[in-house]
Order: C-alpha cells, then sequence, then structure tokens
C-alpha cells in the first residue's frame, strides 16, 4: 500500500480547491501564497499526478482532482464530527431543577443515561423554582411556572395537580381516613407557610380552611412528601411528580379528587444560544416522557 499523504497537505488542497486561487488558501489557512504552492506541489509529486491547472486568471482542478476533492472533503467532515462527538462525550449536560421534580426526573435521567451513555447528564437540585441563564451555567432547566397565560416559555412538561397523599397503613384501621372529616385527626403536611396547597383543595372540596388543625412545615414538597410516606401525617401531593410513590406502594390517595391550580412545569434552556443537538434531543425526549401514561 502506497505511503498516504501528509494530513496538512490534503487539508491544504481542500480549501485551495474551495478558493481556487493560492491567495485566498493562504489567507484562510494563515500562511503565505507560496507556502500554499510549495505544499499543493509536493501533495502533486507524492501523488504522481497534477491537481490544478495554473491559468492566468486562477486555478481549475484537473480530472484527477475533481475526483479527489469530494472525498478529502468527506474525510474532513468525518474528522470534524469526529472532534464534535468526542467532546460532547466528556462535557455533561448541566440541569438543574426543584427538589420536588426529583421524584420524577431522576429515574428518567437513569433510564435515559442507560439509552445514551455517549450523552451524560448532570442534575443540580435547588429549593428555588426558577433559573436565571445569564448567572447560572446551566444548559437547562425545569421551571414552576405559576401562572397560566401566553407568557410561559420552553416547553411544557405537565400542569400542577393537587391531592391529598398518605402512607397506604392510614386508610386501614380504626383511625382510617375514609371521608373528609377524617382528616381532622391527623396532621396536615405543608411544603410552605401560606398553606396554599391544602387551602385551595379543601376549598374546591367544600372543606372549610378552618378543618386545618395540626400543621408541620417543611422547605420543600420533597420533604412533605417523605414525611407523609412515613406515616406522620397527610400532605398535598402532585399527582404528575408522585406516580412511581403511588404506584410503588409508597404513598396511596384516600381521595379521588384533584384539583388542577393553573400552575405548570416548564422546561427551559438558554434564550441567548441555540441548544445543542444532544440538549434537544434530551429535552424532546423529557417531553416524550412527561407526554407518556404511566
Amino acid at each position: 500500500m502506497k505511503r498516504l499523504p501528509p494530513l496538512p497537505a490534503l487539508h491544504t488542497f481542500l480549501i485551495t480547491a474551495q478558493c481556487c486561487n493560492f491567495t485566498r488558501a493562504g489567507e484562510q489557512l494563515h500562511i503565505t501564497q507560496g507556502a500554499v504552492s510549495r505544499q499543493i506541489a509536493g501533495l502533486e509529486e507524492h501523488l504522481g499526478y497534477a491537481l490544478f491547472h495554473r491559468q492566468a486568471r486562477g486555478l481549475s482542478l484537473t480530472e484527477q482532482g475533481q475526483a479527489l476533492y469530494p472525498r478529502i472533503e468527506q474525510v474532513f467532515d468525518l474528522i470534524g464530527e469526529a472532534v464534535e462527538h468526542a467532546s460532547i462525550r466528556r462535557t455533561p449536560l448541566q440541569i438543574k431543577a426543584p427538589t420536588c421534580m426529583l421524584r420524577w426526573l431522576l429515574p428518567k435521567l437513569m433510564t435515559w443515561q442507560k439509552l445514551r451513555p455517549d450523552v451524560p447528564v448532570e442534575l443540580t437540585s435547588s429549593v428555588h423554582h426558577g433559573i436565571d441563564f445569564r448567572r447560572e451555567t446551566f444548559d437547562a432547566a425545569v421551571v414552576y411556572s405559576p401562572l397560566p397565560g401566553p407568557k410561559r416559555v420552553g416547553q411544557h412538561l405537565f400542569d400542577e395537580l393537587l391531592t391529598p397523599v398518605c402512607a397506604p397503613h392510614l386508610l386501614q384501621g380504626p383511625d382510617a381516613i375514609n371521608s373528609l372529616r377524617d382528616l381532622e385527626q391527623h396532621t396536615f403536611l405543608h411544603p410552605s407557610r401560606d398553606q396554599r396547597d391544602w387551602a385551595q383543595w379543601l376549598s374546591v372540596a367544600g372543606v372549610e380552611a378552618s378543618a386545618i388543625r395540626q400543621s408541620q412545615y417543611f422547605d420543600t414538597l420533597d420533604l412533605a412528601m417523605t414525611v407523609a410516606a412515613q406515616g406522620n401525617g397527610v400532605a398535598m401531593g402532585d399527582c404528575s411528580l408522585i406516580g412511581e410513590d403511588l404506584k410503588e406502594g409508597r404513598l396511596a390517595m384516600p381521595f379521588d379528587l384533584t384539583v388542577r391550580t393553573g400552575a405548570a412545569y416548564m422546561l427551559v434552556s438558554s434564550p441567548s444560544q441555540e441548544p445543542s443537538a444532544p440538549l434537544r434531543e434530551l429535552m424532546d425526549w423529557l417531553v416524550a416522557q412527561a407526554t407518556t401514561p404511566a
């Protein structure tokens, strides 16, 4: 097998074939016109045939040059793709999400890593429900959008859908929760001091907020869910976020009534730059997961 020509010389040929001019090729390659001419001459000597017709008004490819050009172009395209692919493998996508989303998002990302080990993802949780891409270096984020309407940005994951949840054993025995009045005998678990979620659900259920007698407050919805699963009270859960807990029997719904608040969880990326191909693929996959029935 004949020894392959030097890669720099092939790259010089590619650029010169695109320009058909030694001077412009030199400008793109940041070398002199003479250096381009010498590299092309050396490549032609190595190959044993001419690549360009030298004409008064410029250059034109010979028949051999025309045959070689598209293949060399393809080779350098493949090299560029390989370099980009290797870079993507080394740089995980950085995703931010509120802690309440972890019950839904973490299992999804674990599945994603099995499907696409070549696109690693690092997840950062926060008690804050927003993102400031000007100050935070994340590729994408899940945000809580409290109000409906056209001002929402990003891709819709799911709406907030509230319902009480508790440990399964609280639905059995002498103190079982069988009616709305039975709630008064249990501690109400709140993810915030304003009791907004419980007040909204009780209002739709036709129960006065005064039914809330014993309360325990937490910094996050996720922590309230954990305490509820331990049997230490009844929490207001989001049906979209606790599907796995219900399926695995860690939590149970004492009532069928669910209340749509108008809020939603959205998936967003930086508005100042176009998402990379791997990020677009991940975001589209997560949206598909959110719209697929469990």
